[in-house]
């Protein structure tokens, strides 16, 4: 069995991932820097902006996919024997992905 992200491709997915959240979390920090939010409603007013919750998705789109090509290496390398491989690439995935629902989730619950 093949897994996905491999080579040239899953050097991208970490460069790429890796710029978009540097970006994103100097953005952060200027933000909240240039204007605090003192309070729950003005933290939620500023996330329920729609630039500001797609810019959220990206970032964590792009955490968890350099999470996975980084532990899926980690995992391919080390992990043995091939059973035991795929049980934890499988858990893997399986975190990856439910933690993925959980923050759409989240982004869903402030916007209404």
């Amino acid at each position: 069995m093949k897994c996905q992200f491999t080579g040239l491709v899953a050097w991208r997915v970490q460069r790429i991932s890796a710029i978009y959240m540097l970006l994103f979390f100097l953005y952060m920090l200027s933000a909240l820097w240039l204007h605090p939010w003192p309070t729950y409603v003005e933290w939620r007013g500023w996330v329920r902006r729609p630039s500001i919750s797609v810019a959220i998705l990206i970032f964590f789109a792009a955490l968890l996919s350099h999470m996975w090509v980084g532990l899926r290496d980690v995992l391919l390398d080390y992990a043995r024997p091939e059973s035991l491989r795929w049980f934890l690439l499988a858990v893997l995935g399986t975190s990856l992905f439910g933690a993925a629902a959980w923050i759409v989730w989240l982004l869903l619950q402030v916007q209404k």
